[in-house]
């Protein structure tokens, strides 16, 4: 016998889930819906299939192609118009030349079909409709038969008024050849509206055969999740293609899935979990279905949640009842109620509430700590931008693949002369070679030679780059607040970071994608630069005063954090007559970098041997470099705030004159430092690239952010943490001061910082209303809003990039810093409820 499967609708009712599937291939159990009918008629014994299809028929056929992978054998008829239920099994009538039988694919039954199909051969019947009785009958087909089970009547989903049985349609028919000749061809016919009604007119042999078991027609969203509960309580069986992990528990396991049950993973009720999953941390999951290639950080609470596949879901998220449509993310701490249904590939920022019921649909970015409470269909905000300052970071191999940075690779090089050369270099993380490789293929399909540099600190390929003559370089590195992201900083001609322009300049092209593609003869050349290393270690070694140290020998303890730096500066340090004591010295290619956790185990380490060996200071040095954690001689950790004015303290006491470069927000405590030894001080905007361009002008001998990264021109203008480290033992054992002591002179005054949510459309308002205030003031606008009171200042900075301002505050003590940041507080809360209030009366 053969049978027909309708698989031809828009599933309009279901969206978002059929934006980018046809309703079919609808992911049931992590299976298509339609493959759990195709094991429905092979366990009956029907193997010949016809696949009637329409909307997205290449979706389909691409997974089924001729059926024997699954044990049948599959014919594809796609009309060339939408003919209705009956006409297109009428497109379809050359291969039914026999009994078959009509289901739907995107049904979820396990009715017997035998017994319809016995029923219609001992009836004689020209057509059989298989009945089942529900609850609700109102939104089916309601049909009435007689005690031989003959139908007597039609009620295509009546009124409770005209209901006079539970017995509805189930869309499963036993049909003969016959009953096609009462379809025109070509023609727009339905079998409950036109074909039924007819053979009833006609007193044609039109029979019901009521059926037990369960079958549920998953026709909208809520059905969808009614289907996917009723799996898990055992209300219909289906197969589930991952392995049992024990006979006695209803977990299923996918190859290579893991879970870390260890550190508190709770698994509940049923839970299917595809292939290639991890589960981390102590995420608690309750009847819950997830796909293939998804991620689960630490605390994520599922109950009742389906995850389709490449879902990626961080740390404290709960979903409950809801689902996650392919390539979903979401951040950190956030809520999704039931029955919100998530289209693929949308991005959920952290701390964001989705309200119940809320549909997201495909491609939509949900801003962090939004409150979602209506669909969100229209107006979709695309990503404006890929740059976050000089830099293109997401989490790798679900924001940063291969396909997305061979095409930033381009859209770069599309930017740059034809022929020119940049640098590549990155750090040891295996992700990073995996990510640089192919943006270097998208540079080089643009014309653009490469220097590749390799394993290489950051500082080398910034130095480099000062002093030599490419036209631009970029480092792939791996997130230093996100092990599971990636990190691309991009560099201009003179090693500094990329200004917004030249982001913007990258953001065209590749948003239109319109990249200049080499000849096929004139592709770019990629070369080695097996001497990097060795000019900047002649300049290095020039710039540092190495009788100085030879002479005083200081000892310092270094956690080189397996990086490019520990073929490097360890030998520089020795050469200099330090004593150098290394941890994590040796240089591997690592699956993951270092988390937050494992940073804060390593610095305790660092600061035990740093009071055993009577160190004059520790380091903990970032893996790209740049960045440093400083310790002192008393093995307590300096936090960045205190590492700057430690060293801002080094140098006024090491220089007679001269400027430092520090960001608007830094204590003001440098200042009265620079004041008192005849240094001046100029403040800039907060990013890198503000700093080292003032950085750059005569008389700059040291530049420094509050995020742990500082520059001494005396080597080059650029953030180096290696230099830093030299010079900084330098200038101990000039100035004979001990980091201890530098360090308590941050603590004459109290700087608070705090962040205050807010988004960006309110960003400007509250800025305006800042500037106001600040009229009447003794104020600065070189960032943000800086206020001075008295002694005391406070400063109003919007983040460039997230849904924050940042508010800081310093003062004398601890009590009059502590007001005046809630003072300002108050103002920007009460300024964004006015804000809110103005943008909900606007037509």
């Amino acid at each position: 016998m053969k049978a027909v499967i309708m698989a031809g609708g828009f599933g309009t009712r279901i969206q978002p889930l059929t934006i980018n599937l046809p309703k079919p291939m609808i992911p049931l159990a992590n299976r298509p819906i339609m493959l759990h009918i195709v094991d429905l008629l092979k366990r009956h014994g029907i193997t010949e299939l016809v696949m009637l299809l329409y909307h997205q028929p290449e979706i389909i056929k691409n997974f089924f192609r001729d059926g024997s992978e699954f044990g049948v054998r599959i014919r594809y008829v796609t009309p060339l118009e939408d003919f209705g239920t009956a006409g297109a099994v009428k497109a379809a009538a050359k291969f039914l030349d026999e009994t078959f039988l009509i289901i739907s694919g995107d049904l979820l039954t396990d009715i017997d079909l035998r017994r319809a199909i016995d029923f219609h051969r001992q009836k004689k019947a020209q057509a059989t409709i298989a009945l089942t009785s529900v609850s609700d009958p109102l939104q089916f087909g309601v049909v009435i038969t007689d005690a031989q089970g003959r139908i007597t009547k039609f009620l295509e989903k009546p009124g409770w008024g005209e209901v006079f049985s539970d017995t509805i349609n189930t869309g499963i028919y036993v049909i003969e050849p016959g009953v096609l000749d009462l379809i025109p061809e070509q023609s727009n016919r339905d079998w409950s509206k036109d074909v039924f009604p007819a053979m009833l007119a006609d007193d044609a042999p039109l029979f019901g055969c009521r059926l037990e078991g369960y079958w549920a027609d998953i026709g909208n969203t809520d059905a969808y999740l009614e289907a996917c509960r009723d799996i898990a309580r055992g209300r219909v069986e289906v197969t589930i293609e991952e392995p049992l992990l024990a006979p006695d528990r209803r977990i299923y396991f996918g190859g290579e899935s893991s879970v870390e049950n260890g550190a508190g993973a709770v698994l509940e009720g049923l839970v299917i979990i595809g292939e290639n999953t991890q589960i981390n941390g102590r995420a608690v999951i309750r009847d819950s279905i997830i796909g293939r290639n998804c991620t689960l950080e630490d605390g994520v609470e599922l109950n009742g949640a389906v995850l389709w596949d490449n879902v990626y879901v961080k740390s404290g998220t709960r979903i409950s009842d809801a689902v996650l449509g392919h390539n979903a993310r979401t951040g950190r701490k956030v809520t999704i109620e039931p029955g919100v249904i998530v289209g693929d590939e949308t991005t959920i920022g952290d701390g964001a509430l989705l309200k119940r019921n809320v549909k997201i649909w495909p491609r939509k970015v949900v801003e962090a700590d939004a409150t979602v409470t209506t669909n969100l269909i229209w107006g979709e905000r695309w990503r404006k931008s890929l740059f976050e300052g000089p830099l293109v970071s997401g989490l790798t191999n679900v924001e940063l693949t291969p396909e997305f940075t061979a095409r930033l690779g381009a859209a770069y090089g599309s930017t740059l002369p034809r022929g020119s050369t940049i640098l590549a270099g990155r750090d040891a993380i295996r992700s990073s070679r995996m990510l640089k490789r192919s943006f270097v293929g998208g540079l080089l399909s643009a014309g653009i030679n490469v220097r590749d540099v390799l394993t290489c600190p950051l500082p080398v390929l910034t130095f480099k780059l000062a002093t030599f003559g490419e036209v631009g370089g970029v480092h792939f590195r791996q997130s230093p607040t996100d092990p599971a992201a990636t990190e691309i900083v991009f560099l201009d001609a003179e090693g500094l970071e990329f200004s917004s322009a030249m982001g913007k300049s990258v953001e065209r092209i590749y948003f239109k994608e319109n990249f200049r593609r080499a000849h096929h003869s004139e592709p770019g050349g990629i070369f080695d630069m097996p001497g990097a290393y060795d000019v900047y270690r002649d300049h290095f070694l020039k710039a540092i005063d190495r009788k100085l140290l030879s002479r005083r020998r200081p000892k310092v303890v270094i956690d080189l954090n397996h990086s490019p730096a520990a073929d490097l500066l360890p030998g520089l340090l020795n050469e200099l007559g330090c004593e150098v004591v290394e941890i994590n010295s040796h240089v591997e290619e690592s699956k993951a970098g270092t988390t937050p956790e494992q940073k804060a185990l390593f610095l305790e380490q660092l600061s035990r041997i740093v009071v055993i060996l009577d160190a004059t200071a520790g380091i903990w040095l970032g893996p790209s470099g740049e960045k440093l954690t400083i310790i002192d001689d008393r093995g307590e950790v300096l936090s960045d705030l205190e590492s700057l004015v430690a060293l801002c303290a080094l140098s006024c006491g090491d220089n007679d004159g001269g400027r430092l470069v520090v960001p608007v927000s830094a204590p003001s405590v440098i200042d009265e430092l620079a004041a008192r030894t005849g240094l001046s001080v100029e403040r800039t905007r907060v990013d890198g690239r503000a700093l080292v361009e003032a950085a750059t002008k005569n008389g700059t001998v040291m530049a420094g952010t509050l995020d742990g990264r500082f520059a001494f021109p005396a080597l080059h203008p650029n953030f180096d943490g290696l230099f830093t480290v030299a010079k900084m033992l330098e200038m101990l054992c000039r100035t004979g001061s001990s980091l201890h002591d530098l360090k308590q002179v941050a603590e004459h005054r109290h700087y608070l910082h705090r962040e205050v949510p807010c988004s960006a459309e309110y960003k400007g308002g509250i800025m305006r209303r800042m500037s106001e205030t600040a009229s009447q003031l003794e104020a600065s606008f070189i960032d943000g809003v800086r206020i001075t009171h008295g002694e005391a200042w406070v400063l109003v900075l919007p983040d460039q990039f997230r849904p924050v301002v940042h508010l800081i505050a310093e003062a004398e003590d601890a009590t009059t810093a502590g007001k005046l940041l809630e003072h300002y507080r108050e103002k920007i809360t009460a300024w964004k409820k006015t804000l809110e209030q103005e943008r909900d009366l606007r037509p």
